[in-house]
């Protein structure tokens, strides 16, 4: 494994984070047993991950729990989420504070590393603002999180203006955001202004559907046809993508996805979510591969640098 420092965290942690949401879940979405997924967790941390991020929502913080017992905490640096608390309810402060109270009984732990107002959309963020993070600050001097985080809503939000509002704050000091070779609208929208601040970047999205299943990814380009932001032309071969796996640049279309994504400037930590075990082995297998060549990003470029239209969801 290799590590990197989580921008002004200071922690060094490892390119690849084992992500417990998404469509899979830890397998939890697919069918999996308790334990599988506890195994998935545990060989993770095998294989050198030492960020594990999971989520409320998610309803994996429980096995995440099980699997790190045992486990020195301070090896592990653990982050999980919540979705901000609608201020129609009777008490949205409280609400995000037993949030976190009940995480933590979940997790097993005393503190998480990260706690991240999850999945804030645009017109959402001045609220969550001036609502939250007091009691964010509040709960990080109480010992109870160590780093105040925020995540996008990507699949709604995939033109990153909800992080743009939180660039203009200093409160912030991990972010989750979205990228793929698909759209990698953040080099240019989120991450000079991530690096200039030294906030920490953990990575969403590097796979989803259209990069893993060819029948969404036909889709996805006749979208991006029909809406301008793909010539004409432009992929329209029975194999689109089939140049980033020619002569030997990567085996696989998602191999060569995870390795555009670790290595774009202002990325840390790029979070794969898996239920299998050998799945997560060669999700981690290609993220330590080389950078691809500079022809095959010039193409990606060439392709889909002006593409910020699509999650890859």
């Amino acid at each position: 494994m290799e590590y990197t420092t989580l921008g002004r965290t200071g922690w060094r942690v490892s390119i690849a984070g084992l992500g417990c949401g998404g469509p899979s879940r830890l397998g939890q979405a697919t069918g999996k047993s308790e334990q599988e997924s506890i195994t998935v967790v545990r060989r993770a941390l095998d294989l050198g991950i030492n960020l594990i991020d999971t989520a409320e929502v998610y309803g994996t913080e429980a096995i995440v729990g099980k699997a790190l017992a045992g486990v020195s905490r301070d090896q592990v640096i653990v982050a999980t989420k919540k979705l901000p608390p609608s201020p129609e309810q009777a008490d949205p402060v409280g609400e995000l504070r037993r949030g976190l109270e009940q995480s933590l009984r979940r997790l097993q732990t005393d503190y998480v590393d990260i706690y991240f107002l999850h999945g804030v959309r645009p017109a959402q963020y001045e609220y969550a603002y001036k609502t939250y993070v007091p009691v964010l600050l509040r709960l990080r001097e109480e010992g109870k999180l160590r780093a105040v985080g925020i995540t996008e809503a990507f699949i709604y939000d995939p033109q990153h203006r909800m992080l743009q509002q939180a660039l203009t704050a200093n409160c912030w000091d991990v972010m989750m955001v979205g990228l793929s070779l698909l759209n990698p609208s953040a080099r240019t929208r989120v991450f000079p202004q991530t690096q200039q601040q030294n906030i920490g970047v953990l990575g969403m999205f590097a796979v989803r559907r259209a990069l893993s299943q060819p029948a969404h990814l036909k889709a996805l380009l006749d979208g991006l046809r029909n809406n301008g932001q793909l010539a004409p032309d432009a992929c329209q071969e029975e194999d689109p993508l089939g140049f980033l796996t020619a002569s030997g640049v990567a085996a696989s279309i998602p191999e060569a996805a995870y390795r555009f994504c670790h290595y774009e400037p202002g990325m840390h930590t790029v979070l794969t979510g898996t239920g299998n075990v050998a799945h997560l082995q060669e999700n981690v297998a290609a993220l330590l591969k080389p950078p691809l060549p500079p022809a095959v990003l010039q193409r990606l470029e060439q392709l889909f640098g002006r593409v910020d239209s699509v999650s890859g969801n």
